[in-house]
Formats: C-alpha cells, sequence, structure tokens
C-alpha cells in the first residue's frame, strides 16, 4: 500500500511538471531599432533564466534598421531557449529587417494571409541607387548575411537572396511550399500544438498544454523605443537651434541656452545610434548659417529663401540611408522648415535689431543735449537741469551761470559738459 501511494504520489508530480510547462511571449509591431533589440535579448533572458519550453516572438513589422536586426539574430543564436518566430496576426508583415529576424529563428511560423521580403537595402543617396558603389557593396553584404542565415537555419537561401537583390516579396502560403518558414497556425494556441513535439537543439518541445507568459516591455523599454525615432530627434534639433540661437540673439535669458545645450547633447547621442546622413547634416548647417547671415545683413529675403530651401533638403536626406518605419514624412518636414524660416526672420530678427538700436533711455540720452548752467561750472564742479533733475557738472572751461553748455559724456554721477558755441 505503501508502495502504491508513492509511485502515485510520483505520477501526481510528474503530471503537475508537464501541466507547469510554460512559454514565454513577446510582442514586436512597428519599426526595429535599438530598443527592440535590447528587449528581444532582455526577453531571452529572462525566458531561459525560468526554463521555459521556447519564447515566442509575435512580430509585425515594416522593417527597420539591419544593425538592430544583426543584434537580434546575434541574440538569436546565443540563445539557450528555443526562439520562435510567428508572424501575426493575419495581414501582419515580416518585411525588410523584419525578414531576417524571421529566417533567423530555430522555428518560423506565419498566419494565414501575412507576408514576409523586400529585404532590399538602402542606398546612401536613397532607395534604389544602382549607380551607387557603396550601394552596391552594401547590397552584397546584405545578401550573403541573409543567405548565411538561411542556410544556417536550414531555410530556401536561394529566395531569401532574392529578397535582398529583387525585394521579392511572398504571402505566408508561398513562405511554406518554397521552404522559407516552417509552419502556419491560425493563432497562438494553433501554433502550441503544432510545436508540440518538435525537436529544437536535441531538446523536444512540450508546448501542447504550456502555459503562455507575456514579458512585457519595461519602463526604459517603452521610453526608448518612443525615444529613438527620426521624428524625435528632428524636433531635438529644432530646440537646439533656437534655444542657442535664441540665447545668442538675447542675452541674458540663460533659459534658452540651457535648453538648447541639453536638446544639443541628446542629438550628438542620437545621431551615434541612428543611420544619419552627413550630407544631410551638412545641408542643415548650411541653412542655419544662411538665416543668420540674413539677420546681421538683410538681403530681402534672399538668403532666407535658400537657407529655407537648404533646411527642407537636409530633413528630406537626413534619414534616407535608414530602413523602413526609420524616415520623416513630408508631414514633419514642411511644418519644420517653415517655423524655422519665421524663427530667424521674426525672432532672431527683432532680437539682434534690439541689440543694436539707439538707447531710448537712461543717462546715455542726455549726451549732446543743450542746456544753461545753473551755476559757474569748472573743475570744481557746477550744477544743471535736465530732464527733470538737477546734475553735477564739470567743465574743462569756465562756464558762467545761465550759459548755454552741451552735455558731451558723464564720469561717475557727473555730466562732462562745455560751453555751447553758435
Amino acid at each position: 500500500m505503501q508502495h502504491w501511494h508513492f509511485i502515485t504520489g510520483v505520477g501526481i508530480f510528474f503530471t503537475m511538471a508537464v501541466n507547469a510547462a510554460q512559454v514565454g511571449l513577446i510582442t514586436i509591431e512597428g519599426a526595429i531599432g535599438p530598443a527592440t533589440a535590447s528587449y528581444v535579448s532582455r526577453a531571452i533572458d529572462r525566458a531561459s533564466a525560468r526554463h521555459d519550453e521556447c519564447l515566442i516572438l509575435q512580430l509585425n513589422t515594416p522593417g527597420g534598421l539591419l544593425a538592430s536586426a544583426d543584434d537580434i539574430k546575434q541574440s538569436f543564436y546565443a540563445s539557450r531557449v528555443p526562439v520562435v518566430v510567428f508572424v501575426s496576426p493575419t495581414g501582419a508583415a515580416a518585411t525588410s529587417a523584419g525578414t531576417f529576424i524571421t529566417l533567423a529563428a530555430d522555428i518560423a511560423a506565419m498566419a494565414p494571409h501575412t507576408r514576409i521580403g523586400a529585404a532590399h537595402p538602402v542606398g546612401p543617396t536613397g532607395e534604389g541607387d544602382t549607380n551607387s558603389v557603396l550601394w552596391s557593396k552594401a547590397e552584397n553584404d546584405t545578401a550573403a548575411d541573409i543567405k548565411n542565415i538561411a542556410e544556417k537555419r536550414g531555410r530556401n537561401a536561394e529566395w531569401a537572396v532574392s529578397a535582398v537583390r529583387r525585394s521579392d516579396s511572398i504571402t505566408s502560403e508561398e513562405a511554406l511550399r518554397l521552404n522559407v518558414i516552417d509552419l502556419i497556425a491560425e493563432n497562438l494556441p494553433d501554433l502550441l500544438r503544432q510545436l508540440d513535439g518538435r525537436e529544437v537543439g536535441g531538446k523536444t518541445l512540450h508546448t501542447a498544454q504550456a502555459g503562455i507568459a507575456e514579458i512585457p516591455r519595461i519602463a526604459s523599454e517603452k521610453v526608448f523605443q518612443r525615444l529613438w525615432r527620426p521624428e524625435v530627434m528632428m524636433l531635438l534639433m529644432l530646440v537646439a537651434i533656437y534655444g542657442i540661437i535664441g540665447e545668442l540673439s538675447s542675452p541674458g535669458a540663460i533659459l534658452p541656452g540651457v535648453v538648447g545645450s541639453i536638446a544639443l547633447l541628446l542629438v550628438l547621442y542620437m545621431a551615434a545610434i541612428l543611420p544619419v546622413n552627413l550630407a544631410g547634416l551638412a545641408l542643415l548647417g548650411l541653412a542655419v548659417a544662411l538665416f543668420a547671415v540674413d539677420v546681421f545683413a538683410p538681403t530681402h529675403g534672399i538668403l532666407t529663401a535658400g537657407g529655407a530651401v537648404s533646411f527642407f533638403l537636409g530633413l528630406l536626406m537626413l534619414f534616407n540611408r535608414a530602413g523602413p518605419g526609420f524616415g520623416l514624412s513630408l508631414q514633419w518636414i514642411l511644418p519644420a522648415t517653415l517655423l524655422t524660416a519665421l524663427f530667424f526672420v521674426f525672432v532672431v530678427g527683432k532680437g539682434v535689431r534690439a541689440q543694436f538700436r539707439p538707447v531710448q533711455s537712461g543717462a546715455e540720452t542726455m549726451i549732446g543735449q543743450t542746456v544753461p548752467a545753473l551755476s559757474r561750472i569748472d573743475m570744481q564742479g557746477g550744477w544743471v537741469f535736465i530732464e527733470g533733475e538737477q546734475w553735477n557738472a564739470v567743465s574743462a572751461m569756465p562756464v558762467q551761470a545761465g550759459q548755454p553748455v552741451e552735455i558731451i559724456g558723464r564720469e561717475g554721477l557727473a555730466l562732462k559738459v562745455k560751453p555751447k558755441t553758435d
């Protein structure tokens, strides 16, 4: 009887252990960037520490930065837990950088009526720059990379190369037929059912009854996911320009200079991560210079117009080497260009002109005026009455009371005068 209880207890424990199996789940939507790569790496470590059966990455992306996709690929290769990429829901896509991520997974799955492909790299001066040597090198290197990924995972390397060189894109049904992916699943429960019993890296998956444990983004990942965007970098650039130029045109305000300096440091930090085009930066610098010159030496708006054109082209080119989802649209570029031109014309222009405007009040306005002497004035002193006040005055030539004098300067609290002659 005791032996029977022992066997029953072992059976219950084994059943609970099997039922306690779980899989990790993360969801990636939108452009692939540095924050995405960091999130995936942390999720893999978390799933490994929990001994999850596998980590499912539910993916829907138009693409993004290939550098970030490469970081994700390396995380997949180093993972101790099987990684499943599931392109879902229906209608979703894994294009551009998403193609690399899907092919690099241990198991690649897609929902019905989804698509994958269009992994053509972006040329140094934009999409389709087929005459550029740099673009040709980038294309060849990207094609070799995706071929290595496909061959490592036993997938269709020929199609993978065509996705890079010819931007081929296929549906999930075609992808399964061409051995680009491993399976098609309707939803997560169907995916878990089909994964059950598969062997990955010497490990047999038990997912049929496994629970799903989602690994959410932490606060910093959410913040950086929103901040590592071209739009945010552009706004920081505008704040830096407005703040620093505003401080120079109106010295003493302090706050604009501090805010502009902080924004400039953030821009420099982001420029080291996001793929910024140097030609775009140069055009933006030229635009600021043209605006500034037109403020100090008005040219009837000619330089301002040139600065606006240069600023527009600079923003247009600034991120044209980035992947899909990391470009600036005209909805951002046009208002930014107009706002910057108006800022220099009205705000900076008025600030600079105010600095060079003649003094309108104070002791300096009395210089050059003629007033009668209230008493004898010599080097020992005397008195004059001007602008409702009585001032001490000195004169190198003696002046008699009632004689008109001209104010020629100020020395401390005394006015310097000289006899006024016709």
